[in-house]
């Protein structure tokens, strides 16, 4: 299917949703899109577990019901512009409207995948608020277009590049944001390592700064997925840890355990949130770390000591 461009969407505009709501297979239902860059907080936030939603949907009145979910939201040129994703119901069933992931976000997830096996998330390292005329009053600000910077993360893009709190963000690049949602939508398109310039407004006077986005462990790698059959063997799925889990547990490194199905690491005891922060004294900060590790061991014992989130410290053998 040829995508479309969803930024070029209009409010307006019709649309055609594709699916098989209540197993009817292949309904086209009809609507307008409503509103774009709509955040209906349906989503997980929990910066700790490294989950940073982007809620930012193409609404449409386009009947969408149990079953639409994962099909196609169409221009009349028949381009995908969105996958249909969510509805706001008090029933369960549609009630006026239906909420699409936007395809420009669509097409960053799915060459993310292809090529890396992970979903590349880039950070400008900022805590941020949609700007409405009482912070406007409060802060002394005369134009109420763009996003309020309400702090800036040390070691963050933003920081590095000379953006302040205070500043006010109108652009990602050639885009403008009033919305933190549109904010965070444009920042989905780029990867860690991406040059960028924002357009930002301070003092009310409008300034451009060119700054290098980083990942949320604040440096420019591409993380990829990278597996190996010994590592399948354990049987668990794994994330690195955030800069503020580090913190927390007075720990350097680590390697957190997100996930158990029955493999070697449950066998061991091994419970799902442990930290691995050692394999036979070997420091682990990755999967390829993990990898490493255990492709020295084969045939052996391995001794893996950890750290559990309540800092509980834990040791665990096991042979491969």
């Amino acid at each position: 299917m040829t995508y479309g461009n969803s930024d070029d969407v209009k409010v307006g505009q019709w649309v055609l949703a594709v699916g098989n709501p209540f197993n009817l297979t292949s309904t086209v239902t009809a609507g307008i899109i409503s509103a774009k860059g709509r955040n209906i907080n349906i989503l997980p936030s929990d910066p700790a577990k490294g989950e940073y939603p982007i809620e930012a949907y193409l609404q449409t009145d386009a009947a969408v019901n149990p079953g639409n979910s994962g099909g196609a939201l169409v221009n009349t040129s028949g381009q995908l512009v969105g996958i249909n994703s969510a509805i706001a119901s008090n029933t369960g069933s549609y009630t006026g409207y239906s909420f699409a992931v936007p395809v420009n976000i669509v097409k960053k997830v799915v060459a993310d995948l292809l090529e890396y096996g992970k979903v590349q998330r880039a950070f400008l390292g900022v805590s941020i608020k949609n700007l409405d005329a009482d912070l406007a009053k409060q802060k002394n600000i005369s134009n109420l277009q763009g996003v309020y910077v309400s702090a800036v993360t040390e070691g963050g893009a933003a920081k590095s590049a000379g953006i302040k709190s205070g500043d006010v963000i109108t652009k990602i690049g050639d885009e403008s944001v009033n919305e933190v949602s549109e904010l965070e939508e444009q920042l989905s398109r780029f990867r860690p390592g991406d040059k960028v310039v924002i357009s930002i407004r301070r003092d009310n006077q409008d300034m451009t700064i060119p700054l290098i986005l980083k990942n949320a462990e604040g440096n420019t790698s591409i993380v990829k997925n990278e597996t190996s059959q010994t590592v399948s063997e354990l049987g668990a799925s794994f994330r690195p840890l955030t800069k503020d889990e580090k913190q927390s547990l007075n720990i350097d490194n680590g390697l957190k355990i997100t996930g158990l199905d029955g493999g070697k690491l449950r066998s061991a005891g091994i419970r799902e949130g442990f930290i691995i922060t050692q394999i036979d004294n070997q420091k682990i900060n990755s999967v390829n770390d993990l990898k490493s590790a255990l492709d020295k061991k084969q045939g052996g014992g391995v001794l893996i000591q950890g750290v559990y989130p309540n800092g509980l410290r834990a040791y665990y053998g096991f042979g491969l």
